[in-house]
């Protein structure tokens, strides 16, 4: 593994292990698409993103929305990994009283909108990228979509605006796992071809391997890959990526691990019970 790498597969690896143990103490749902995103969240969370953990509310911040807010686990972990608050917090996670609830809330630092009402994520992003390019401010907006948020109209009027508005500072990362909550994608709702949707809407688009260190960071390095263009990657995902037999599984959409299931799970990152 390249030397630039390394530091991201570790944190991955961490916020996995973190994600298991929040979603099997809390009893929760949704550890299959935290897993998908770790790696996407590993390398703007150690490579990209321009963020000073001291100060959640810097504003030349760079801006992260995860519009698929039922992943909040991995990106709550992602968060007290980077600083943003004690680690000691995820121990707490979707429990009576916890500041971490179990869809991103804005309440928790670093989180910049609440989310988890599929396709709000993208609007928001584009009255953000707006409204810092009218104002000449230097930050980048940063939208997770999941593949079956896609399925929402508000989504497509927002890939709409962007290109009109020559939002070329904002960059959409599909989490392209090919399994939405009631089924595969393409049976749900096909969105094959969905680079080509992308490129015709006027975005600049590129498809990646979206648990390929290597592939992140010289892709999100690269961003904007047009100039007056907004940037789509459509990352390629395993839904439950890291746990053999969480992978592809659509079940752990909703399912928690139990303990043997947990000790497994961790066994399998190289991670202490």
């Amino acid at each position: 593994m390249p030397p630039q790498t390394r530091p991201a597969a570790e944190f991955a690896a961490k916020i996995r292990a973190h994600a298991l143990r929040m979603v099997h103490g809390a009893k929760a749902s949704h550890i299959g698409t935290s897993l998908s995103m770790a790696d996407i969240l590993s390398v703007l969370y150690t490579q990209t993103l321009r963020i000073d953990p001291e100060r959640p509310d810097w504003p030349e911040r760079d801006r992260l929305i995860v519009s698929k807010g039922h992943g909040a686990a991995i990106l709550y972990a992602a968060l007290a990994e980077r600083g943003f608050f004690p680690v000691d917090w995820l121990a707490d996670y979707c429990k009576d009283g916890s500041k971490l609830m179990g869809h991103a809330s804005h309440h928790v630092p670093g989180v910049e909108v609440s989310t988890g009402s599929l396709g709000h994520g993208l609007p928001i992003g584009c009255g953000m990228a707006l409204a810092a390019r009218r104002e000449g401010r230097p930050h980048r907006i940063f939208v997770i979509l999941s593949d079956g948020e896609l399925d929402e109209g508000s989504n497509w009027e927002a890939v709409l605006f962007a290109p009109h508005h020559q939002l070329d500072n904002l960059v959409v990362i599909v989490d392209y796992n090919q399994i939405q909550s009631f089924g595969a994608v393409k049976e749900v709702l096909d969105l094959d071809p969905l680079p080509a949707k992308w490129r015709a809407f006027r975005w600049s688009a590129m498809e990646i391997d979206g648990h390929d260190f290597t592939d992140l960071e010289s892709t999100l390095n690269r961003v904007p890959f047009e100039p007056g263009k907004p940037s789509a990657i459509i990352a390629h995902t395993v839904k439950g990526k890291g746990v053999s037999f969480m992978e592809n599984r659509l079940a752990w959409h909703y399912q928690s691990p139990d303990e043997g299931q947990l000790a497994q799970a961790l066994q399998e990152l190289d991670s202490p019970l």
